[in-house]
């Protein structure tokens, strides 16, 4: 490693004036105050409401287009006893959706059956058998989560089996719309809800929250049906809005800052079986980054390489015994999963290496017996290793299916309906999609996405970079700069935590963890400083040292240290 960062650091302009009035109405210490005026919260008052994240701050449901006519559709079914389906997507945001709304319509009296497709049999979205299936069990009304925004033809082929549909989605709107009874998703034009980057889950989360309105309107609940609380199923919509990366601003923020509650209430035995053998300790706030790195991917194990619906059930029951039992075997899952990962990715990040060598700027990967449950998640880990836009596709034969993730500046949904005519079907937004392609077919269909990506990313966005907001003097770094940090979390997408520079001398530098990956850096007494996967980089640390970092609580064993994350380093005037 030589004394150059492999980052471009960025320092991110702020209103001073701005900051410093923040400090001083909200009583915050600068660097956080710095952190909300370079974020476009220089105003006290969105300041204090980003801060507050107040349930009572959420939009009016009913500004959401298609919302009255999903509302009085979905009542008419529970008035007339209908059977109503709850299909969901197999990944995290589809399974808290279907567990989210079947357990108010179940909570309202109705008549109820869910439905997550496998990925390997059936594959993403509404299929022609399922609804072939759920209209022989006597389902007048599909509901579908998380998919069903492209699914015309399957609509179509429910309404001559007699079933209505309602479709509650937020991927990209296509140009033609299925003829659903009601469509739900932000993104449709004509649109009145502010907030258009909700999660599935937060779709369906203002679905339920319309629809109690109704019921309660309507007199159907009372002493012998009590109105369900719908703030305790907000550690649903905080499991799916996190796991699906989508901006934690906005509404999404305020979902998430109070579903973190409620996961660490632990009122759902599925939740605490899960925390469990995640690893998440019990009684004490979880963050964010827990739900990303810990819980989810649990849940998730379970639809990638095998039956959602596990995950469906463990979130559903109330038995603390069936609760262990399914986490305990989500977790094995999860170890098969990372098993299967490693090998892909040592194959992916070969191949990219030499797609990258041969100039490209967007990469379309593929082998034969790759997993396509595992595929999503190796493409983001080569994203990370080589910023750019990655395509990796699992090959069965003559047959396909693959997942891609996206960089900044990228639109990955556009870039793929630009290759549309080599593609058998794909869907998804701007970070990330899916595809199906016959294997006759990569690679053309890999010309035209490099060439796509050639046209729209320059040679700066290809290198990855490092947001600094501010600079950390070692004097500043204090158990009240951390904890008004603190109050900006929960940290995820669209909303990172907050990087700044820091240079010192180390007083002691090492390398930890299993063949020094890790970087342990000290520093003032008391401040010590840990950089994950750097150990590479303990050369640089003989003399001064200029860090990117982040500042915060390390917590082991019931101690809470303050403690530096290292995010970049390099040596002094080497930038």
């Amino acid at each position: 490693m030589t004394g150059s960062s492999r980052k471009k650091w960025v320092d991110v302009a702020c209103d001073e004036a701005a900051a410093a009035r923040l400090g001083k109405e909200l009583s915050l210490h600068p660097l956080a105050a710095r952190v909300l005026a370079a974020r476009g919260l220089g105003d006290p008052g969105a300041a204090g409401r980003f801060l507050a994240a107040k349930l009572a701050d959420l939009p009016d449901p009913f500004a959401m287009k298609g919302m009255e006519r999903a509302v009085e559709r979905i009542a008419a079914a529970l008035a007339r006893s209908e059977r109503i389906a709850c299909y969901g997507d197999y990944d995290v945001d589809g399974v808290t959706s279907t567990v989210l709304l079947s357990g108010l319509l179940r909570a309202a009296g109705g008549d109820v059956v869910t439905y997550v497709p496998h990925r390997l049999v059936e594959g993403y979205g509404l299929n022609g058998a399922a609804v072939a299936t759920l209209a022989a069990r006597g389902v007048k009304l599909l509901v579908t989560l998380d998919c069903g925004i492209t699914s015309v033809e399957e609509v179509r082929a429910a309404a001559a089996l007699g079933l209505d549909t309602v479709v509650v989605d937020h991927h990209t709107v296509p140009v033609e719309l299925p003829a659903a009874a009601a469509i739900l998703n932000p993104h449709q034009p004509g649109c009145g809800y502010p907030d258009k980057e909700l999660a599935a889950v937060g779709v369906t989360f203002a679905l339920c929250m319309a629809l109690r309105r109704r019921l309660r309107e309507a007199g159907r609940f009372g002493a012998a049906r009590p109105e369900p609380n719908l703030r305790e199923a907000l550690d649903l919509v905080a499991l799916g809005t996190v796991a699906d990366v989508v901006p934690l601003t906005g509404v999404n923020r305020i979902l998430v800052r109070q579903g973190l509650l409620e996961l660490a209430a632990e009122r759902r035995p599925g939740v605490k079986a899960l925390k469990r053998v995640a690893g998440v300790p019990p009684g004490v706030p979880v963050a964010a980054g827990q739900v990303g790195f810990r819980l989810a991917p649990r849940l998730n194990a379970a639809g990638r390489l095998d039956d959602a619906g596990r995950g469906v059930r463990l979130l559903a029951t109330g038995d603390a015994e069936e609760a262990r039992r399914l986490a305990e075997e989500l977790d094995g899952e999860n170890r098969s999963r990372q098993e299967i990962e490693r090998r892909i990715l040592d194959e992916a990040l070969e191949a990219a290496a030499a797609r990258v060598r041969a100039g490209a700027r967007g990469l379309v990967l593929w082998r034969e017996g790759w997993h396509p449950g595992v595929v999503g998640i190796v493409a983001s880990r080569v994203v990370e290793r080589f910023h750019r836009p990655a395509v990796l596709v699992g090959l069965d034969g003559a047959a396909g299916k693959g997942s891609g993730r996206s960089v900044e500046g990228f639109h990955l949904y556009d870039a793929l309906a630009a290759c549309a005519a080599h593609l058998t079907r794909f869907g998804g937004h701007r970070h990330a999609a899916g595809v199906t392609v016959e294997a006759s077919a990569l690679e053309p269909f890999r010309e035209a996405f490099e060439r796509h990506a050639a046209e729209r990313l320059s040679p700066e966005q290809l290198v990855g970079r490092c947001r600094i907001e501010g600079r950390l003097d070692p004097a500043e770094a204090t158990e009240r700069a951390a904890l008004d940090l603190e109050r900006l979390a929960p940290f995820g997408a669209g909303h990172p935590e907050p990087i700044f520079a820091f240079t010192g001398r180390p007083t002691r530098a090492r390398t930890v963890g299993a063949g020094g990956v890790h970087l342990k850096l000290g520093f003032a007494p008391g401040l010590d400083a840990i950089g994950f996967h750097l150990g590479e980089q303990a050369s640089l640390c003989q003399g001064e040292v200029e860090a990117a970092v982040t500042l915060g609580f390390d917590e082991w064993d019931g101690t809470r240290r303050l403690q530096l994350k290292l995010r970049d380093l390099r040596v002094p005037g080497s930038a």
